[in-house]
């Protein structure tokens, strides 16, 4: 029997998929207090960044991308630093929920899709963004911020997202 053979694309997404993982799994277990760790008082703690993943997967994903969801429209405001708080079992759910959302799509889009570009405004300039970038850059957006939320779990002796 042949065995079928991933393309590189297949492999970046399962990988992305193992990381995504790795961090509901470290933060399923977080209490409140934990939530509210922090490497300095100016920066943000734990729970905000993880708040922050989410938002910014259903901002690019469901708002910019132009893929209009209820429940992603519902996350997109959940990384401002007037957010409520929210539990880890709520940012667990809210990183699985984003995460299916983006795979589903990753599935989904062919080449020809991904080539596609939509309007995108930064510091009051609009831009012409592709798919595949956006992708690109929320894929390097959760590396960067899971990251943090590593380093501030590892400081305080916590389970890091074990790498």
């Amino acid at each position: 029997m042949q065995q079928q053979t991933l393309t590189t694309l297949d492999v970046i997404y399962e990988n992305w998929r193992g990381y995504q993982e790795k961090l509901s799994t470290c933060i399923t277990p977080l209490t409140n207090e934990q939530l509210l760790l922090q490497p300095a008082p100016h920066m943000w703690p734990v729970g905000q960044i993880v708040q922050h993943i989410i938002s910014v997967r259903a901002g690019w994903f469901s708002g910019t991308l132009q893929d209009d969801d209820k429940v992603m429209n519902g996350y997109m405001s959940w990384g401002q630093r007037e957010s409520s708080e929210r539990s880890a079992l709520e940012m667990v759910r809210g990183l699985n929920e984003t995460w299916n959302f983006i795979e589903a799509r990753l599935r989904r889009w062919t080449p020809a899709d991904c080539a596609k570009t939509f309007p995108d405004e930064w510091d009051g300039q609009i831009y012409e963004v592709s798919r595949s970038w956006a992708i690109y850059h929320v894929m390097e957006h959760d590396l960067n911020h899971g990251g943090e939320v590593s380093l501030i779990l590892g400081m305080n002796g916590l389970q890091t997202l074990d790498l």
